[in-house]
């Protein structure tokens, strides 16, 4: 059997074994097409069936999550955790609480991060969870009430040696620090089994920075491989998040201009840019007030406000989306290159349609793909987990400096696994074949487990 026909053959049961998961569907398809030339050097990936190995989890775990809300009414949602892959190590991966959520997307999640992590060089396995809670317009007591259920199920499952979640969407410092408390309640110790943790109590300093942060590291990493830098090159951001707002953050102190946010119902064009000022008035918006980016039209002048639009039709040297799966189709690709877009950075996971990247190669464009570009926070988790188990603290600045070397050597990954490979300058394919090669060797080394 040629590579090809082992890939098309598990990809057929991938489908078949998992109806309706599309997303997920979408990133096994993505991956394994890519690591066709590594298959065929390496027949004994074939021998050991690794490939049907990687795409199904070693366990996924489905779960009730029963709560009151402030009026006494009981609610029900559902609450996923799936631990794909602990070849490198412990599962390591965030927690999305979102009405979107269900298995498919939390697989698709989960297996992208098995490659991501195996990138930062730290030894992490890949997992992810969630539910379908909305914690938006939901009091503190209510949210406190579900993130209690959530543990009081989800800490059977996890362990600073097992499986250390993080935050994601609609998990960020509250719904972590109620989590913990109740792990820490139900369990009797105090460990790092979650990162993402208050400073005061196990976190690490820059983690809520570093995805953003992160993919800004990696543009700038792809931008200096061709005698060039963020300074002065004008950006669009999509998103309002934590994820956003540390972009736009790193993105001016490097330099360049940021003249968009954006969240579910539209998107702010400021063509003056985005300042410190400006930026901290989003941080309220969106961290205290949960309110919504229109807002930020109505409050600063010459700010132009596109309802139901995303912001890639806005002229721009840099794209960075950042809010969440599938936001850029190839129209939108296709209007970045017409504005001479020079490279996306991916904050978000999965964020462009399979259409949309091919369209980037073909126009040249410099593309950093989610699973390199936006490991900035994982690799931030696992230095909260080195530091929670030296019990002690780095500095902020050693941290920043620990992320911007690992952005460096991911960046470095990439770039020669596509050379050897024959992809020069696909650094999709470049994340797909080092992630993977790292992962699938270990496999071989474990037996058939």
């Amino acid at each position: 059997m040629t590579a090809k026909e082992h890939i098309n053959k598990v990809l057929e049961q991938v489908i078949k074994r998992n109806p309706g998961e599309i997303e997920f569907h979408q990133a096994v398809k993505e991956v394994l097409e890519s690591l066709e030339p590594v298959i065929n050097n390496r027949p004994e990936y074939i021998e050991a069936n690794i490939l049907e190995r990687i795409v199904e989890p070693e366990r996924v775990i489905i779960f009730r999550v029963p709560w009151q809300d402030d009026r006494g009414k009981v609610h029900v949602n559902r609450g996923f955790r799936v631990q794909f892959n602990s070849s490198l190590g412990p599962y390591k991966g965030g927690i999305r609480f979102h009405p979107s959520v269900n298995q498919g997307i939390i697989k698709f999640l989960g297996f992208e991060q098995i490659f991501k992590n195996s990138l930062t060089t730290l030894p992490l396995g890949g997992g992810k969870g969630g539910s379908d809670f909305d914690p938006k317009y939901k009091s503190d007591p209510e949210v406190m009430r579900f993130c209690q259920s959530f543990m009081t199920e989800l800490q059977r499952h996890i362990g600073a040696d097992t499986d250390v979640p993080a935050g994601d969407i609609g998990v960020g410092a509250r719904e972590v620090g109620y989590m913990y408390g109740q792990y820490k309640r139900l369990r009797n110790e105090f460990t790092g089994v979650l990162t993402g943790k208050g400073l005061n109590w196990g976190g690490s300093l820059i983690r809520p920075e570093a995805t953003g942060y992160g993919s800004v590291y990696f543009a700038q990493e792809m931008l200096t491989s061709r005698n060039d830098s963020i300074e002065g090159k004008t950006c669009v951001v999509s998103g309002s998040g934590n994820v956003a707002q540390y972009t736009v953050e790193k993105i001016i102190q490097l330099g360049g201009r940021v003249v968009s946010l954006s969240d579910s119902a539209g998107t702010v064009y400021d063509p003056a840019g985005i300042d410190e000022e400006k930026l901290n008035f989003v941080k309220e918006l969106k961290r205290i007030r949960y309110g919504r980016i229109k807002e930020y039209a109505e409050k600063f002048k010459g700010v132009e406000y596109l309802e139901g639009q995303r912001p890639w039709g806005i002229k721009c040297d840099c794209a960075f989306p950042s809010a969440t799966q599938n936001e850029i189709s190839q129209a939108d690709a296709e209007e970045l290159c017409k504005n001479n877009c020079l490279l996306i950075s991916e904050g978000a996971n999965m964020p462009t349609e399979p259409g949309a990247v091919h369209r980037a190669h073909a126009a040249c464009l410099l593309f950093g793909p989610g699973k390199a570009a936006n490991a900035g926070g994982v690799a931030v988790s696992g230095l909260e987990m080195s530091q929670n188990s030296m019990r002690m603290r780095w500095s902020r600045e050693e941290v920043d400096q620990k992320l911007q070397q690992i952005m460096k050597a991911i960046h470095k990954q990439c770039v020669e696994a596509a050379e050897e490979y024959g992809m020069k300058d696909n650094l999709v394919a470049g994340a797909n074949i080092a992630g993977f090669v790292k992962v699938a060797d270990s496999m071989l080394d474990h037996g058939v487990i």
